[in-house]
């Protein structure tokens, strides 16, 4: 097996949001790629403080990084780690042509405001943690609170105690 999955990610995203997906994807046989737009080690948050390092293996500031790389691309949450993403343009541009490609997209807990940013769930069912369902919703997406929703190419999860049903669904997709 070939397939590849990038999990796109900066400083702060929420640690089991980017290992759970990670190990299931691998132990699936899938090479999985931390790209970031910052050399690493980057830190996660483990739910009420810093978490572990992990290694970046591509810099999507430092080389090119393409959609046809990969069949999938995972958007793991945390507080912190979106609005660092969304300050960069390369990684608002993967999102744009992983949308367009209609390859797997696959966001968790905050991670879909990188989502708004890139200008892609206009007309989308999704869903995410509460605290930004207005942010989806005003950004013209349509919000329903179920542990996963999938709307084309687009896989949403709501929080940690979903990610079980999240990796299915991403596996799933994969097939």
């Amino acid at each position: 097996m070939n397939k590849r999955v990038a999990i796109l990610t900066a400083e702060g995203f929420e640690e089991v949001e980017l290992t759970s997906p990670k190990k299931v994807l691998e132990d699936a046989g899938y090479k999985v790629d931390i790209v970031s737009p910052v050399d690493g080690p980057i830190k996660s948050w483990a739910e009420t403080n810093w978490g572990e390092e992990f290694t970046v293996d591509r810099n999507i500031n430092k080389e090119e990084v393409k959609v046809s790389d990969y069949d999938a691309l995972i958007l793991p949450g945390g507080v912190l780690n979106p609005d660092q993403l969304r300050e960069c343009k390369r990684s608002m541009q993967l999102i744009k042509d992983f949308m367009d490609a209609k390859k797997t997209i696959a966001a968790i807990c905050h991670g879909p405001q990188s989502l708004i940013e890139a200008e892609v769930i206009k007309g989308k069912t999704l869903t995410s943690y509460k605290s930004i369902q207005k942010d989806l919703t005003n950004a013209g997406a349509n919000w329903i609170d179920k542990d996963v929703v999938i709307d084309g190419n687009l896989i949403t999860s709501r929080t940690p105690a979903d990610l079980a049903r999240f990796n299915k669904a991403i596996l799933e997709a994969l097939k």
